[in-house]
């Protein structure tokens, strides 16, 4: 079958590789229809994630037709339109029974490798390094999907892909996000970073009841399209983020503020730039100028939610600033099982319509184009989909 792989930093091609096959009674083979480039991608993309490996298959936001069970599965047959989350999870250990599936205790099969960072295993993910399980990713033709009896969610006939391939990740990490900042009616939400996880998490929060969202980028067409729900836009090269949140809050500052940019944060300050050096040199890999303005920017007592993904250590975060304020953390990997049917129904009711974030859609083999437009944010892109 054809594979999107990864080549080396800033680099991926398609290559002939061999088949999945069903290796355990709870497997099933999907063929892949419709697949997306996320932005975590780019952090592997440019070789910012340990553990990655020449060779390995990408992607973790991909839905498609199953073609094959294994015999333990017995809630999929063939021919079923699923989508799948994007983190692997068994559903009977204790994190999963919990509802956090991703903490899973048994899904990831090399758990000594995030030990030594992370204090315990994490669960694994889709086409995401060998420290999150080494499983392969859905830029390709078909898939293994382990756990098949637990992740997947059925498709009803009749709706196009595009409408529900979010769910396999930025919908439910959006919408965990804005859940994150336990919003009460009328609040002020303040989101950083206007790319489709920020478009979700700025949606989700209005569906929870938010009074008014303001949305942080400097891409003018992402800040149009955060415009296009409702949101506010300020644009960090035209306007000083903090001045202007301290302005339209009369100096309280956001009731929550959302971190959905991650490691990869621009800026034009200090810490900004030091955070550039560092990461130019292999120093740190974390830039995170925008989880320290969302700590500067939250009201006190406020509640700063970060989707966005982090792997390391981050200097010069002024935690001094965020104990003395009060401030609420909540993060993590989205338990993603956990909200798909809930966000299905919200989409079948018409609150709310996924595919508005998709600006290009192109086949797997311009995958390596698609990567470095992407990366780019060049010609207007702001979500890549590609359909197989």
């Amino acid at each position: 079958m054809k594979a999107l792989t990864w080549q080396g930093i800033d680099k991926v091609g398609i290559e002939q590789v061999a088949d999945p096959k069903i290796i355990n009674g709870s497997d099933a083979i999907i063929k892949v229809t419709s697949t997306a480039i996320c932005g975590s991608d780019l952090h592997l993309y440019g070789g910012r994630v340990p553990t990655l490996l020449k060779g390995d298959i990408l992607g973790h936001e991909f839905m498609g037709e199953v073609v094959e069970t294994g015999r333990n599965v017995k809630n999929l047959k063939v021919g079923d339109k699923v989508v799948v989350p994007f983190n692997i999870a068994c559903g009977h250990c204790y994190f999963c029974e919990k509802g956090m599936f991703s903490a899973c205790d048994n899904s990831n099969p090399n758990p000594s490798i995030p030990l030594m960072g992370t204090g315990q295993a994490v669960s694994a993910l889709f086409g995401y390094t060998h420290m999150c399980g080494g499983y392969a990713g859905g830029q390709a033709e078909f898939v293994r999907v382990p756990y098949a009896d637990i992740g997947p969610l059925k498709v009803p006939s009749g709706i196009d892909d595009e409408q529900v391939l979010f769910l396999s990740d930025i919908f439910p990490t959006g919408y965990m996000a804005a859940e994150n900042c336990e919003i009460e009616p009328g609040d002020t939400v303040a989101v950083w970073g206007a790319g489709p996880v920020g478009q979700f998490a700025a949606r989700s929060a209005f569906m929870l009841g938010a009074g008014r969202v303001f949305v942080i980028d400097r891409f003018p067409e992402r800040l149009e399209l955060a415009r296009q729900c409702g949101a506010e836009p300020i644009n960090y090269e035209l306007e000083d983020v903090y001045e202007t949140l301290q302005f339209e809050t009369g100096g309280t500052g956001p009731d929550s503020c959302i971190d959905a940019v991650g490691m990869e944060g621009h800026g034009h300050t200090i810490d900004a730039l030091m955070d550039d050096v560092k990461a130019a040199f292999r120093i740190q890999p974390d830039r995170a100028h925008a989880l320290r303005q969302a700590i500067r920017c939250v009201r006190k007592a406020g509640i700063v939610s970060v989707p966005g993904v982090y792997i390391g250590l981050i200097d010069k975060l002024n935690f001094g600033m965020a104990f003395n304020k009060g401030i609420k953390f909540k993060m993590g990997q989205t338990h993603t099982h956990k909200y798909m049917k809930p966000l299905l129904d919200r989409i079948m009711n018409g609150e709310i319509d996924p595919s508005v974030v998709i600006s290009h859609r192109l086949k797997l083999d311009d995958a390596p184009a698609g990567y470095k437009m992407f990366q780019e944010k060049s010609h207007e892109c702001t979500k890549i989909v590609m359909h197989i």
